[in-house]
């Protein structure tokens, strides 16, 4: 069975946060084996994530911690929703699971196919829910899973991602040829799947997510080398968005409006990106060597999670980072925008134009690792995030990033 494609790297683990700054901190998932999904279905308390070695993680504390609830298997497990509340969900990869009571028990539903399953999605009920997966197979239920049924998407191309946003009638899946990133699939129906139309694209990228917060109307969709498309008219017309990376985008989501989203995924790196006037400009959030591969804002544009290799489970409570909007000023950072060059950096960090200053550097759990002069950071220090601060004035944290 093949399984979802993603370019992942070797992570650097860390420990539990306790840094009281803004930003995307870690959280301890108590696994390393990479996570695929994310999903808090009511409120930023209780939520499960999903991954590779037939990882279930549920927290009902914010993710203070994460308990396993592996039903048994070594299976793949690539996408996790709960429609209307946390104890009724889905679970789809090698095979569907269903849960009734929050996870205490999941039960196998057997949809008849032999196919990696990579998304799934109930708009607004437990009954009435969608399956993509690979080679173009699209599923529908109608019973809460007692039977799902297969449509004619007309495509061989996988399918990573599906999203149906007011109803059961209208709904979207993007995918890609699985041939080096080029080739790609937008698909639209109107009558709950009895007929998917495919959609005219200005790109041959291939696609990973796709999302419309509000309305059938406007929606986001992403992929590789930093591919990012925007539509205001229900997919008639597809518009690229400069999103500043090449690196593969695997998720996409606007929490509560059109205007602030967020992008994650990673090729060499890790990359979280924000956006809150549309699309029209994205601002890097994060670089780390953990790759984030799924997010979800649960209840609104601050409280946020995001998901990927190597068991990362990132957790936001400000919005992302430490970027901020000033109004026709653009994107700056907090506190003097100190630039470290390289960053990431393997040897170590330069801060051009402030040499000769003293700077006090922390560990991603708040502990305070050394001081150096900006003409020579990070030497002697271990893979990892950190964040510097210029030992005189107000200046804020900034973030820096040592690799291997």
């Amino acid at each position: 069975m093949r399984l979802f494609k993603f370019i992942l790297i070797p992570a650097v683990l860390f420990l539990l946060p306790s840094f009281p700054h803004a930003g995307w901190f870690p959280q301890n998932s108590g696994t390393t084996y990479h996570l695929w999904s994310v999903h808090f279905p009511v409120d930023a308390l209780t939520g499960y994530a999903v991954g590779y070695g037939g990882t279930i993680l549920k927290t009902t504390n914010g993710g203070t911690s994460w308990v396993s609830q592996n039903p048994g298997g070594m299976y793949v497990y690539t996408s996790v929703h709960f429609p209307v509340d946390a104890t009724t969900g889905y679970i789809v990869g090698d095979s569907i699971l269903k849960t009734t009571n929050g996870g205490v028990n999941w039960m196998n539903q057997n949809p008849g196919i032999s196919y990696a399953l990579y998304s799934v999605y109930f708009p607004g009920n437990v009954l009435t829910g969608y399956a993509v997966g690979h080679n173009g197979i699209i599923l529908k239920t109608t019973n809460g899973g007692t039977s799902w049924v297969s449509q004619t998407s007309g495509t061989t191309n996988d399918l990573h991602s599906g999203h149906f946003p007011v109803d059961a009638q209208t709904g979207y899946a993007v995918g890609d040829s699985g041939v080096g990133g080029n080739g790609n699939v937008i698909l639209k129906t109107t009558n709950g799947g009895a007929n998917w139309v495919r959609q005219t694209l200005g790109t041959t990228n291939g696609l990973f997510s796709v999302h419309f917060p509000l309305d059938t109307q406007t929606g986001y969709a992403v992929g590789y080398y930093g591919t990012i498309l925007k539509t205001t008219n229900g997919g008639t017309n597809w518009v690229s968005q400069t999103s500043g990376t090449s690196d593969l985008l695997g998720a996409v989501h606007f929490p509560v409006d059109v205007s602030t989203g967020y992008a994650v995924g990673g090729w060499n790196y890790g990359t979280i990106l924000k956006t809150t006037n549309g699309g029209t400009n994205w601002v890097s959030q994060w670089l780390g060597v953990n790759t984030p591969i799924s997010v979800h804002f649960p209840v609104d544009a601050q409280t946020g999670y995001a998901v990927g290799d190597s068991g990362t489970i990132l957790k936001t409570m400000d919005g992302g980072s430490f970027v901020e909007e000033q109004s026709g000023q653009g994107p700056t950072v907090k506190g003097q925008g100190y630039k470290a060059t390289p960053n990431p950096f393997t040897s170590f960090a330069t801060l051009p134009g402030h040499e000769s200053e003293r700077f006090a550097l922390y560990d991603i759990a708040g502990r305070r690792v050394g001081t150096y002069k900006g003409e020579r950071i990070g030497m002697d220090l271990r893979p990892g995030v950190y964040f510097i601060k210029a030992m005189e004035g107000k200046a804020g944290l900034e973030r820096i990033v040592k690799i291997r």
